[in-house]
């Protein structure tokens, strides 16, 4: 994947959590974040996936980005449970309003 790339990321509900799915032109592999409900209002980050495919290109980042936005945007909270989100969450001081 080039810079120029095109990534789209898409949300899906399934049951009562969600994926981010993140579709990269040009690829086959997809990048997924999961997400499952801990109680109203609040998301529990549980799995970040990216394959050694499409490793290394900022998409695990561009994933957590888009739950944060949505967690903006819904008033929702996120437990970053998965080790990669809990590590975006350390990097990035102004989402601490969003840590439940």
């Amino acid at each position: 994947m080039s810079d120029q790339a095109k990534v789209t990321i898409t949300h899906h509900v399934q049951g009562q959590g969600g994926k981010y799915v993140a579709n990269i032109e040009g690829e086959t592999h997809q990048g997924t974040l999961e997400w499952e409900p801990q109680s109203e209002g609040v998301r529990v980050a549980t799995h970040t996936i990216v394959p050694k495919a499409i490793g290394g290109r900022g998409i695990a980042a561009r994933l957590v980005e888009r739950l944060v936005t949505d967690a903006r945007e819904q008033n929702f909270k996120i437990v970053p449970q998965c080790w990669y989100v809990a590590k975006k969450f350390d990097e990035n001081p102004d989402w601490a309003e969003l840590r439940a």
